[in-house]
């Protein structure tokens, strides 16, 4: 599974290199919501029976069943639009029908990318959807929305299945909403990317109602896209070895996080390509310190042909407030 080139986002993490990246990333629209595979049609779906009903062969057990498009309107003046719609736009009021459908033998958990589309073909707007336990022979049903887009977008007139990936259910990460029985979340962010510089944040939630403690480096494996092990990349301890840009490589200490408290590490690379073949790793297999469980992330890692990954070790994280009852939800 080849990583493209125009679908990497932008977001922040916990390190001096990243705050730097950020100004400077370019990103669709893309927000994630989620469904929990639970045998039923999402009952938004009923919201769309409207819309017209398209024949998309889908990917990967994806597909659009239907897609509802607002009517054509004249492009709106400078005049006519706020200050406010100018800085955050409106509603497009696009949206499609999907249906995940697992065919094989085992519960599996999607994130699936859906891309709005112009008339011209080129993408308008990135949605992520994430559906959860899908069990085998299962057909899950749900909606996304383009959501807002600035008066300077064109007009949605179409969407396709941009991209799928599923993980095992038993290993896929919880929900923000949600608290495993270990008392302990671990998950990914989407990356910052510039100038061929690649870092992904690792983050570890206490969501328990006890003390954890880790030392070290998050450990990993690398999965290529039939979550089978990819050799021939070294893992190095720290990023100095990536890159002297994201300051100097602390020596790993304990950090014990109390409930609500959390840790962050970093996954850093290059994607160089100079002779041999480039090496993408779609699926990171991490475990927060030997012994835990496993949760097997999507970073999409292209490394090139450089052969080699750094990891940042666990450090405390800035106390954020418990956006959920999750924090005691465990342990």
């Amino acid at each position: 599974m080849r990583r493209p080139a125009d679908l990497r986002p932008a977001f922040a993490v916990s390190l001096p290199l990243v705050s730097a990246l950020a100004a400077t990333a370019v990103l669709l629209t893309a927000c994630g919501t989620e469904h929990a595979a639970a045998g039923r049609t999402d009952a938004r779906a009923s919201a769309f029976r409207d819309g017209t009903r398209i024949d998309d062969p889908g990917k990967d057990g994806v597909r659009i069943t239907s897609l509802t498009l607002p009517p054509a309107s004249p492009s709106p003046t400078r005049d006519s639009v706020s200050a406010d719609e100018l800085t955050t736009g409106s509603d497009s009021g696009a949206s499609a029908a999907y249906e995940v459908t697992n065919d094989g033998t085992e519960a599996w958990t999607y994130s699936v990318v859906f891309t709005f589309v112009s008339g011209d073909g080129g993408a308008v707007a990135n949605q992520t959807e994430t559906v959860r336990d899908v069990g085998p022979g299962q057909t899950v049903r749900g909606t996304v929305r383009a959501g807002r887009l600035p008066p300077t977008a064109p007009r949605v007139t179409g969407a396709k299945v941009f991209q799928v990936t599923k993980v095992p259910a038993g290993e896929a990460p919880a929900g923000p909403d949600t608290c495993p029985a270990s008392g302990i979340r671990v998950s990914a962010d989407k990356g910052d990317a510039a100038m061929g510089l690649r870092v992904v944040g690792l983050h570890l939630d206490n969501c328990g109602k006890r003390a954890y403690t880790v030392e070290g480096y998050p450990l990993l494996e690398l999965l290529d896209d039939a979550l089978r092990p990819v050799d021939g990349v070294r893992i190095l301890h720290g990023s100095g070895g990536i890159t002297t840009g994201a300051g100097p490589d602390e020596r790993p200490r304990p950090v014990t996080l109390n409930p609500g408290e959390s840790a962050t590490a970093a996954l850093v690379w290059r994607n160089t390509t100079e002779s041999g073949t480039p090496v993408n790793v779609p699926y990171v297999r991490v475990r927060a310190k030997e012994g835990a469980e496993p949760v097997t992330v999507t970073p999409h890692l292209d490394l090139g042909t450089t052969g080699k990954l750094g990891v940042r070790p666990w450090e405390k994280a800035e106390r954020r407030p418990c956006p959920d009852r999750t924090c005691q939800g465990s342990g």
